[in-house]
C-alpha cells in the first residue's frame, strides 16, 4: 500500500536534523516494529532466564516454543498477506474505506480457524505439558492479529501512537517477566511466555484502538474480500513462497547435524538459529528505506504516470512522465542497494567484534556463519524489492515466478550445504538471494523497457468478470450479510 507515502512524504518535508530523526523513527517502527519487538524480547527473556539460574535445556526450549510460533504465524499470514494488501488498497482507491475493517475480521477468523487448529495439532502432539501448549496457542493467535494489523496500518496516519505502542509493549513483557521470575520466582519458563503474550497484548490492542479509530464501521461482509483470491490468485503464491524462501533454511538446519533435539517435537539449531538471528537485524535499513527513499518519492511519479492514461494526457507527456518513471525507480532502487551493502559491510565488521562480547554464547563457527548470512539476507532484501516494484507494476504471474525459483533455491541450497562442513553452512541461503536479486531484477528491467505495451497492449478490450469458487462463496456470505442487516433495520 502507498498510503504511508503521502503522510511519510510531509514528514519528510519538514527541515532540520531532529525532523529527519523523527521521520525514520516512525517510519522504522511502522515497519520493523513487530521485528524488533520479537528480537527485543527474545534477547531481554534470554538474559532473564540467564539472569535467574535456569537451565541451559529449559532456556532451549523457552526460545524454541517462542520461535516456533513467530515463525508459524508468519507462514500462515502470508498467504492470505498480499491479497488484504491488495484488497485494502483497491477499495481505499474507490473512497469504500468501510469495506476495510470487515476485510481485517474475515481475514483475521480464517487465518486463527484454520492455522490455529493446525498448531494446535502441532503442539498437542509435541512433547511440552498443556500449560506450554495454552501458552504457545495463545501466543500464535495474538501473533496473527498483529502481523495482520500491521498491513492495516500503513493507511493509518498516527504514527505516534504506532510508536508509543511498542515501547509500552517491550516495556510491559519486560516488567512482568522480571516481577514473575526475578520477584516472585514462578516458574520461569510459564512465567515468561506469559510476559511475551503480555507484550504481544499490548500491541494488539493499541494497534487495534487506532484502526478502529480511523477506519469507518463496517459497511459490507467481513469477507467480500474473497473476491481478490480468484481476481489475484498469483498474490497467494507470492507470499507464500516469499515464507518459505526466507524461513526454510530455518527450519532445514534443525535437521543438520547441528541441529539438536531440545523435547519432543521441539528442535533447534543454536550455532544456526543466533547467527541467523543477528545477521537479520543487518537488513532492516533496507526495509525501512523502501518506505522512505523508493515509496516516497517513486510513488509521486508512478501516479502522476498512470493518471496520464486515466485523464486523458498527451502522447509527449506520457513519454516523459514514463521517462522520468523508469529514471526515478533506477535511482531510488540503486540508493536502496548501495545503503544495504554499507549496512552489510557494517554489521559484518562490527558484529565480529561486538557479538562475540555479548553473552550470547558465540563462537568462531557462529561467526563465520553470521558473515554468510549477513550477505545472503542482504541479496534477500535487494530482491524482495525489486520483487515489490514488480508487484507495483501488476506484474503478479513474473513476481509468483520470481518466488516460486527463490523458494527452491533457498530449500534445494540448503539440503546441499547442511551436510557439509560448518563452513558452508547459510551458503544454500545466500546462492538463494544472489539468484533471487538477479532474475527480478531482469524481470522488472524487461517489463520497463515495454512499460508502454504493458499498459495498453496487454488489457482485455473489454472488462471480463473472473469468477470461480471464492467469487460464489463471497457473493452468498454478502447476501446474508445484507439479510441480516435489512432484518436489523426492520426489528428497530
Amino acid at each position: 500500500m502507498a498510503g504511508i507515502g503521502f503522510e511519510l512524504k510531509k514528514l519528510f518535508a519538514k527541515k532540520g536534523l531532529f525532523a529527519l530523526i523523527r521521520a525514520y523513527g516512525y517510519s522504522g517502527i511502522i515497519c520493523t516494529g513487530p521485528m524488533l519487538l520479537g528480537m527485543a524480547l527474545l534477547f531481554g527473556v534470554k538474559l532473564i532466564a540467564m539472569s535467574s539460574g535456569m537451565a541451559k535445556d529449559n532456556q532451549e526450549l523457552l526460545n524454541c516454543m517462542i520461535t516456533y510460533t513467530l515463525l508459524a504465524s508468519l507462514m500462515t499470514t502470508n498467504i492470505l498477506s498480499m491479497v488484504t494488501t491488495r484488497y485494502v488498497a483497491d477499495v481505499l482507491f474507490v473512497g469504500d474505506d468501510g469495506k476495510v475493517m470487515p476485510s481485517f475480521y474475515g481475514s483475521i477468523a480464517i487465518m486463527l480457524t484454520g492455522g490455529g487448529f493446525l498448531y494446535a495439532v502441532f503442539l498437542h502432539f509435541s512433547g511440552v505439558g498443556i500449560a506450554y501448549q495454552l501458552c504457545c496457542l495463545i501466543f500464535y493467535m495474538e501473533l496473527i492479529v498483529v502481523w495482520t494489523q500491521i498491513n492495516y496500518l500503513t493507511a493509518v496516519k498516527d504514527y505516534r501512537g504506532i510508536m508509543l505502542a511498542f515501547a509500552a509493549a517491550i516495556c510491559g513483557a519486560l516488567i512482568v517477566g522480571w516481577i514473575l521470575v526475578r520477584v516472585l520466582h514462578r516458574e520461569a519458563i510459564l512465567s515468561l511466555m506469559v510476559s511475551v503474550i503480555i507484550g504481544y497484548g499490548i500491541m494488539l490492542v493499541w494497534y487495534y484502538k487506532l484502526l478502529i479509530e480511523y477506519f469507518p464501521e463496517c459497511t459490507s461482509s467481513s469477507f467480500a474480500f474473497l473476491k481478490w483470491l480468484d481476481k489475484y490468485p498469483q498474490l497467494v503464491g507470492v507470499g507464500t513462497f516469499i515464507g518459505i524462501g526466507l524461513f526454510a533454511h530455518l527450519v532445514l538446519m534443525w535437521a543438520s547435524p547441528a541441529g539438536v533435539q531440545v523435547k519432543g517435537l521441539f528442535y533447534g539449531a543454536p550455532i544456526y538459529d543466533v547467527s541467523a538471528l543477528m545477521a537479520f537485524l543487518s537488513i532492516l535499513i533496507t526495509t525501512i528505506n523502501f518506505v522512505t527513499s523508493v515509496e516516497v518519492k517513486f510513488y509521486p511519479k508512478y501516479r502522476i504516470y498512470y493518471g496520464l492514461y486515466n485523464k486523458g494526457g498527451t502522447l509527449i507527456d506520457i513519454q516523459n512522465a514514463e521517462k522520468e518513471l523508469i529514471s526515478t525507480l533506477n535511482r531510488e532502487l540503486g540508493y536502496t542497494f548501495a545503503k544495504q551493502f554499507f549496512a552489510s559491510v557494517i554489521f559484518i565488521v562490527l558484529g565480529t567484534l561486538l557479538i562475540p562480547r555479548l553473552p550470547l554464547g558465540f563462537t568462531e563457527e557462529m561467526l563465520g556463519i553470521y558473515r554468510v548470512l549477513c550477505v545472503g539476507y542482504a541479496f534477500y532484501s535487494a530482491g524482495n524489492c525489486v520483487m515489490l516494484m514488480s508487484l507495483y507494476f501488476a506484474d503478479n504471474a513474473g513476481a509468483l515466478v520470481d518466488t516460486a525459483i527463490y523458494a527452491a533455491c533457498s530449500v534445494i541450497g540448503t539440503i546441499i550445504t547442511m551436510h557439509m562442513d560448518v563452513r558452508f553452512y547459510g551458503f544454500g541461503f545466500l546462492v538463494a538471494g544472489i539468484v533471487f536479486t538477479g532474475i527480478s531484477l531482469t524481470r522488472v528491467t524487461l517489463f520497463t523497457r515495454k512499460l508502454s505495451y504493458h499498459v495498453i497492449s496487454c488489457q482485455p478490450f473489454t472488462n471480463v468478470e473472473v469468477t470461480g469458487v471464492m467469487t460464489r462463496l463471497s457473493e452468498k456470505l454478502e447476501e446474508r450479510y445484507l439479510e441480516r442487516e435489512k432484518r436489523l433495520k426492520q426489528a428497530r
